[in-house]
């Protein structure tokens, strides 16, 4: 079971899009992430450089001037402790009141 942890860095929209197809993939190409996402290259570019800094993220820019990236353990973790805390957030919402003004109907 993964541990609910709100993580800020992963949390902007653009970042937890990024994180989100990573974690489906073993590597993703620049250009995939780019198209899937419909970033400019310098805007994709800056949010991985902001990943891997934090050790979220691992990018590969050996093959022939391609660029590929990837989540590291720590980001991977991360990003299903995120995405537990999400639930939790998302579970408080949905669950029935207990208090006093759960006897009552809310306008």
């Amino acid at each position: 079971m993964t541990t609910p942890r709100f993580d800020e860095l992963i949390h902007p929209s653009t970042r937890l899009s990024i994180v989100s197809l990573l974690a489906a993939a073993d590597w993703a190409d620049f250009g995939y992430l780019r198209d899937q996402l419909a970033l400019s290259d310098s805007a994709l570019s800056k949010q991985l450089s902001t990943l891997e800094q934090a050790g979220y993220v691992t990018v590969d820019r050996s093959i022939r001037r391609r660029v590929r990236a990837r989540l590291t353990t720590d980001g991977r973790a991360a990003f299903q402790g995120h995405v537990a805390a999400l639930q939790a957030i998302v579970a408080t919402a949905n669950a029935p009141s207990t208090g006093p003004a759960g006897d009552r109907p809310r306008n």
